[in-house]
């Protein structure tokens, strides 16, 4: 398997939904719980955090503000991300009556040097996503 895909309805305007994927507050507080920073910019800086994991660095790749985000980042905590140990994940927001439909796709299992699982991936965002929309309602 090669990529892992996602999709979810959020009970939130696409604008909602794209700071919950783009800005550090609100990512940490549904997917990366121990910090976040993201220059939200092709090439910007991107970090994500987990006690009970590290610190995943990585890149922004694609910023269509509303539309699509989406980032590199090196699978192993505390290395830079290069060919051969990065995945790529694209978030695409549809509006959607009064929410929004949020695709996730990581994709670069393939490309790998040392293999990883993609079902831990799928475990991963099936939680993430849930927990993003149960929180994107009161944001």
């Amino acid at each position: 398997m090669d990529s892992v895909e996602r999709e979810v309805y959020v009970e939130a305007r696409p604008e909602v939904v794209w700071a919950a994927v783009t800005q550090p507050e609100t990512f940490a507080r549904w997917y990366a719980f121990g910090g976040a920073e993201i220059d939200l910019r092709p090439g910007g800086r991107l970090v994500m955090r987990w006690d009970e994991h590290g610190e995943f660095r990585g890149f922004v790749e694609k910023v269509e503000p509303g539309r699509r985000f989406a980032y590199r980042y090196a699978v192993e905590p505390g290395v830079e991300p290069v060919p051969g140990n990065a995945n790529l994940v694209e978030f695409t927001l549809t509006p959607e009556g009064d929410g929004t439909r949020l695709l996730v796709v990581e994709s670069g299992f393939d490309r790998l040097d040392e293999q990883h699982d993609p079902e831990q991936s799928v475990q991963a965002w099936d939680n993430a996503l849930a927990a993003l929309t149960e929180l994107a309602p009161a944001l």
